[in-house]
């Protein structure tokens, strides 16, 4: 059982948590439509898989350098860290890239160990997740559809199997960068992109 520390804690992380989806919520609902229209094809999903690679490699090496020593307590991030977080999840809005990644890279950069980083990402992930799929069934009733039975079923199955694949994916994730960099996660998504640019072309 907690107790009242570990509760007002609780509290205060969900509080930074839900600051931080303000803004990917805020263009999500705005310009999902215009993103998914401009930026949903091969050629940027490619892109966004390339050049997060070379961000990853590259923080990675500058963070070796680096002397300055990074926020490795979770209960110390800032509001202000919080929301520079949730800022960089605006980037995952563009096919290609990878909504922890890019919560994660930016929680480095504005000064959190990798650990901490991740684990805010993961707790991010928690509503950006429901919300993302709220929106989606609220456009597609918009359109004037409706769910009979058995799409209700396949709707419901289908978001609790896919929420329940990402957490565990992110809790992978998250486990693995605290004993290892992303510099293999980097190089990843680089060979992962030409492969989808020469399969590409080859369609063309």
């Amino acid at each position: 059982k907690k107790n009242h520390r570990e509760k007002m804690d609780t509290i205060v992380l969900w509080t930074k948590v839900i600051l931080a989806v303000f803004p990917a919520a805020i263009i999500g609902i705005l310009f999902d439509d215009w993103l998914n229209e401009h930026f949903y094809n091969p050629p940027v999903v490619a892109a966004m898989l390339i050049i997060y690679g070379i961000l990853f490699i590259i923080i990675e090496n500058r963070n070796k350098r680096s002397r300055r020593r990074p926020m490795n307590d979770l209960s110390r991030l800032s509001y202000g860290m919080a929301l520079g977080i949730g800022v960089f999840q605006i980037l995952a809005l563009i096919p290609g890239t990878s909504r922890s990644g890019a919560t994660i890279l930016g929680g480095i950069l504005l000064g959190c160990s990798r650990t901490v980083a991740a684990e805010f990402s993961f707790f991010l992930g928690i509503p950006t997740m429901f919300g993302a799929s709220a929106l989606k069934i609220f456009k597609f009733l918009k359109d004037g559809n409706a769910f009979d039975f058995q799409g209700t079923v396949i709707l419901l199955t289908g978001t609790i199997v896919s929420f329940i694949v990402s957490i565990i994916a992110i809790r992978f994730l998250m486990n693995y960068i605290k004993r290892n960099d992303f510099t293999v996660f980097g190089w990843y998504r680089i060979v992962l992109g030409i492969i989808l640019i020469g399969y590409w072309l080859i369609q063309l």
